[in-house]
């Protein structure tokens, strides 16, 4: 479940059909200025995004130039290429150095390509310092996207503050028994601010009082298909993650709650219109 950080060498960190989250797909492509990455992946639909740096992105004749305006992730907001299913991808790193995200989640149409601004970007902040739960979201590829998507939902998670929960109260989604659950794999790719930080992922099979947690550092990836799966930041450091969600009959997100905590749904300030908003 927990893939501690290393020197992926520009191959995939979680490949196609890979055994514990066969519906997704991440890569981390590190370029120096000049640098060239090209990929085309079969019934895997995926979405450029870089971390840090600027990129131009080609896709079947199709140019999208200066995509990344940021030198950590910790500033400004995102950009980002969606590249459909069975088409070609090629990443020209524009200067200095990039570190580029590559999401993606099983689907079997092809669409069309597009780019992702920083005005596209839906940003979400709900939760308190007080309580602990103070987040904000960025919405990439989140429910209304700037082009027509299949089963891919991509996003930016930060724990805001000194320490804190984020996925809280405990979900799961894991069963498709719509409209109170649906079948979603996801991957975390985490990073600390300051860098040196860490935290704790939680992972509660259903009906079980206990589960795995996971000690996650900067750079750590943590997959999962199944379970209850909040996570936390130790005090005095901001956690940020990027998840990739990938569904399995559908691209909404529906999240069942664990019972024993669902009543928090009403005393985090402002989940609840976050939820409606996205209902």
């Amino acid at each position: 479940m927990h893939i501690p950080k290393h020197n992926n060498n520009n191959e995939p960190i979680v490949d196609c059909n890979n055994e514990i989250v066969p519906l997704c797909y991440f890569n981390i492509i590190k370029l120096s200025a000049g640098d060239v990455f090209s990929y085309q992946l079969n019934d895997y639909e995926t979405c450029i995004v870089p971390a840090t740096g600027t990129i131009d992105v080609e896709i079947e004749g199709q140019n999208f130039k200066d995509v990344g305006k940021r030198n950590h992730i910790w500033e400004s907001d995102p950009e980002a290429v969606y590249v459909p299913v069975n088409q070609k991808a090629r990443l020209i790193c524009q200067n200095g150095k990039a570190e580029v995200f590559i999401s993606g989640a099983k689907h079997n149409e092809t669409y069309e390509a597009f780019v992702i601004r920083q005005n596209d970007i839906d940003k979400v902040q709900y939760g308190s310092d007080e309580t602990k739960t103070h987040r904000k979201i960025k919405h990439i590829l989140g429910k209304n996207p700037a082009g027509k998507v299949g089963k891919l939902l991509v996003s930016e998670l930060f724990t805001v503050g000194e320490g804190g929960w984020s996925g809280f109260p405990p979900h799961k989604h894991e069963t498709d028994m719509l409209p109170d659950e649906s079948r979603h794999n996801e991957v975390y790719n985490f990073r600390f601010n300051p860098s040196n930080g860490f935290g704790a992922q939680f992972l509660t099979p259903d009906g079980e009082d206990f589960g795995p947690v996971y000690h996650v550092r900067d750079g750590s990836t943590f997959i999962f298909d199944k379970g209850y799966h909040p996570c936390v930041a130790a005090p005095g450091f901001e956690m940020y993650y990027f998840t990739i969600l990938a569904g399995e009959s559908q691209r909404p997100l529906h999240m069942n709650y664990q019972k024993e905590y669902a009543y928090q749904l009403e005393t985090i300030p402002g989940m609840q219109d976050m939820l409606n908003k996205f209902k």
